[in-house]
Formats: structure tokens, C-alpha cells, sequence
């Protein structure tokens, strides 16, 4: 099929979402940028002069190559990947304190954002056979779980539990697009939860962040501290919020502004209406992205489409909602909104993959 014009309204969104989080990192990262590094942009320029770039070149020449190109190489990116995931446990290549998710290669880098990228094209391959659906559902048990099963040991060893959760939802949406039975997700979804509660059982500050969501008066100046915070910059913001560049939260009161916490601080300067244009830009990406899906070409390119689409939106979603206090506390970042290099690259990456197979709708 001779490739036809792009989605250009799936372009634009992922621009403006780009734009968009320029412009609140340039106000959330000033407090924390100046205290670290003595100037008030560092992060914006690093941003804007590094990590957006590279991305911006991904994004061009993944929405060039043909996406089912990604089929026939992906089983070595994805061990590439799983090899780089699991550097970061090497001494002197992964970080050394706090949790382990960046190796050091001359510049840093989060493995684990690549590995979401292959992930998705693994099982899309491993899904998109036609000989018989139920057949290769099954067929497929054995070395999704075996890759799952890897994947799940080395996030959960650094410890990262919103990569974990992130693994079984991305699976569970690709197995649901390829007409798995309600049986296979069940158990997919039961898997998950049984993990999910004794990872809780095990950690105890899991345990209290589970608490906290249930009970947000408990430990305020704790465990709680965050969400509290969060909450007190999105209601400070009315409608129309502060202003930007006028957050109160910023000034080291509120954890992690330009990172898991960048939506609370941006509902601060703009307020309901600019979250709320914000969510709308997510949900148009979504129904481009889902719409490329419903139309594509092949059965690849619908599980690809399809894979991509639901984690750009769900990490949206999550981040959205955990910051907002409707589901407990995670450590997900906001896509092509919260300061991350490699985070921004594949997301971006992802993007023009996307593009590129909504060339071949039919």
C-alpha cells in the first residue's frame, strides 16, 4: 500500500503538548533549577536544547520508516533493551544511591522508558498472526510471560512499582485489542492484583501510600505530605489560576515540580481551564490514536497503533488522577510534560511510529 498523507491532527497535538510543557517547566523547574545549579533555567534549556531535539529527530524519522519494519528487528531491540534495564544494577554504570533507574553511558539514561517502547512492538509482532486468533493467543502465554516475568523482576528489584503497573496495563490493552478471551485477561488482571497487593505487603511505605490515599488526614507532614501539597496548589488555582510563573507550591514546598507533581503546579498558574485544556489535548490523542488503530492496514499495525495510543494516554491518565488524589500516589510522569530526557525521546519516538502507520489507514 503506498503510503498517503499523515494524521495531521495527531501532529499537532503532540506538538502542542510539547509547547505546552515547555512553558509550564519553565515556571515550575525556576526554584529547584536555581538551588541546584545557580540559574533559573537549566532544566528548561536542557530540555529545550538536548533532550527535545533528539526526540524531535526520532520523531521524524520513525514517522519515515514504514512501521512494519519494527517487526522484523524487534526481537533484538527488545533484548538490547532488557540488556540496558538490567545495567542498571552494574557498579559504576547504574546510579549508586536511592533507587536504581538510570544507568550512566556519557549521558543518563532510564532504561526503562525504552523498554515500554519495545515491549509494546514485541507483543504486537508476537500478537498479529493470522493463521488463527485463539491459536496465537495461546501460543503467545508462554513467552509473554517469560518476557513479562523478566521485565517484572528487574523494575521491581531497582524498586519501581509504577513500571510494573505500567507493564500489565500495556499487556492487558494489547491482548484485549487481539480478541483475547475474558478468560486470558482475567488472568492477566488476577496476576497483576496478586502481585500488586503483596509488593504492598512487602514495602511498608507501600503499605502507608495505600493508607494515606484512604485516609488523606493521616501523616500530613509525612507520607501525605505530597498529595497534601498537590491538592492545595490545584484548589489555590480557582479557574483562571495564579498566573504563570506565580506558584506558591514551587518554592519547595510541593516535592518533585518539574517531575510526578508538574500537573498540580500547572493547575496552580492556569487553573481549571488550563488543565482542562491540557486533559483535552490527551483525549484528542487518544481518539487520533485509537482511530489510526480501528483503521489500519494489518492487524500489526491496529496492535501497534493501538499499544502506543493507550500508554501515552494512560500514563496521562494515572499521573493525572494520582496528583489530583483519586487513585493512590505514583511515581509516573506526565508524557512530554514532566522534565525527562529519555522519558520525552521514546515518548516522542512512540509518536512517530504512530504517525507513520496512520500513512497506511485504510
Amino acid at each position: 500500500m503506498k503510503a498517503r498523507q499523515p494524521d495531521y491532527i495527531l501532529v499537532f497535538t503532540v506538538f502542542a503538548l510539547i509547547i505546552f510543557g515547555l512553558f509550564i517547566l519553565s515556571s515550575a523547574s525556576l526554584v529547584i533549577s536555581n538551588e541546584k545549579f545557580g540559574q533559573s533555567n537549566y532544566f528548561l534549556k536542557h530540555q529545550l536544547f538536548y533532550s527535545l531535539p533528539l526526540g524531535l529527530i526520532c520523531f521524524f524519522l520513525f514517522q519515515k520508516i514504514n512501521y512494519r519494519y519494527w517487526k522484523k528487528i524487534i526481537f533484538p531491540l527488545l533484548i538490547a533493551s532488557l540488556i540496558l534495564l538490567a545495567l542498571v544494577f552494574v557498579p559504576g554504570i547504574g546510579n549508586d544511591t536511592g533507587a536504581k533507574r538510570w544507568i550512566y553511558l556519557g549521558f543518563s539514561v532510564q532504561p526503562f522508558e525504552i523498554v515500554k517502547l519495545t515491549f509494546i512492538l514485541y507483543l504486537a509482532a508476537l500478537l498479529s498472526k493470522r493463521e488463527n486468533g485463539d491459536k496465537t493467543i495461546k501460543e503467545s502465554l508462554v513467552p509473554f510471560l517469560v518476557v513479562t516475568g523478566i521485565i517484572s523482576i528487574l523494575v521491581l528489584s531497582q524498586p519501581n512499582m509504577s513500571a510494573f503497573m505500567i507493564t500489565f496495563l500495556i499487556a492487558g490493552l494489547i491482548y484485549f485489542l487481539a480478541g483475547a478471551r475474558l478468560s486470558y485477561l482475567a488472568a492477566i488482571a488476577g496476576l497483576a492484583l496478586v502481585s500488586f497487593f503483596a509488593l504492598i505487603k512487602m514495602a511498608p511505605y507501600r503499605m502507608k501510600r495505600l493508607t494515606v490515599f484512604l485516609h488523606p488526614e493521616i501523616d500530613p507532614q509525612g507520607i501525605g505530605y505530597q498529595i497534601d501539597q498537590a491538592l492545595l496548589a490545584i484548589g489555590s488555582g480557582g479557574l483562571f489560576g495564579l498566573g504563570l510563573g506565580h506558584s506558591i507550591q514551587k518554592w519547595k514546598y510541593l516535592p518533585e515540580p518539574i517531575g510526578d507533581s508538574i500537573f498540580a503546579i500547572m493547575a496552580e498558574e492556569l487553573g481549571f481551564i488550563g488543565a482542562g485544556v491540557l486533559v483535552i489535548l490527551f483525549v484528542i490523542l487518544a481518539w487520533r490514536g485509537f482511530k489510526i488503530a480501528k483503521n489500519s492496514s494489518d492487524r500489526f499495525g491496529y496492535l501497534l497503533a493501538g499499544g502506543i495510543t493507550g500508554w501515552l494516554f494512560f500514563q496521562a491518565f494515572i499521573n493525572i488522577t494520582a496528583i489530583s488524589g483519586l487513585i493512590p500516589l505514583t511515581g509516573i510522569p506526565l508524557p512530554f510534560i514532566s522534565y525527562g530526557g529519555t522519558a520525552l525521546i521514546i515518548s516522542l519516538a512512540g509518536a512517530g511510529i504512530l504517525v507513520n502507520v496512520s500513512k497506511y489507514t485504510k
